[in-house]
């Protein structure tokens, strides 16, 4: 019974496509060994490490069950280091309640390209860019450039897109 009331609470899966990371802070005399993880309540997921460079390009999903309450979606850089703690190379966080929201707006006959809704840079968010979600081949699709704060340099690109279930909202 406790399994099948929280596959209830499952709205869908959404994928995060961790592209690339842009001008990254050096931890390491060489460069940088980093990698991303990727958290959403409980939920904890890691790329690969990307060995000494501070412009990785990971290009890796990294897939999210979405249940509500919907939570910002936490991203955090690490430097992997072999005999000590990995060191923090920033983090950011970006609320994923206004994609889910564009998704709602989808609707037949929608032309290829749309723009569903754009998101500015503020105070309030951890935007580099305008961030904007569109309709794109069928799919709602949201781009970012995330500036990663608690750092002296750093952003780490995202694409999210939804991914249909059979029990899903949308």
């Amino acid at each position: 019974m406790e399994r099948r009331r929280s596959m209830q609470e499952i709205l869908g899966l959404l994928k995060v496509r961790i592209v690339r990371g842009t001008n990254l802070a050096f931890r390491d005399t060489r460069g940088s060994d980093p990698y991303v993880v990727l958290r959403l309540g409980s939920q904890k997921l890691k790329t690969s490490v990307k060995k000494r460079n501070v412009n990785p390009e990971w290009n890796e999903d990294l897939t999210l069950s979405i249940s509500n309450p919907i939570m910002p979606m936490k991203i955090e850089v690490y430097d992997k280091d072999t005999f000590s703690r990995d060191d923090a190379m920033g983090d950011a966080e970006l609320d994923i309640q206004p994609y889910l929201d564009a998704m709602k707006m989808v609707w037949d006959g929608i032309p290829d390209g749309a723009l569903l809704k754009s998101i500015e840079p503020s105070s309030d968010n951890c935007l580099a860019a305008e961030s904007s979600i569109v309709y794109k081949n069928k799919k709602v699709v949201q781009e970012a450039i995330l500036r990663l704060r608690n750092v002296e340099s750093g952003e780490v690109e995202i694409q999210m897109q939804w991914v249909k279930i059979t029990s899903s909202w949308y």
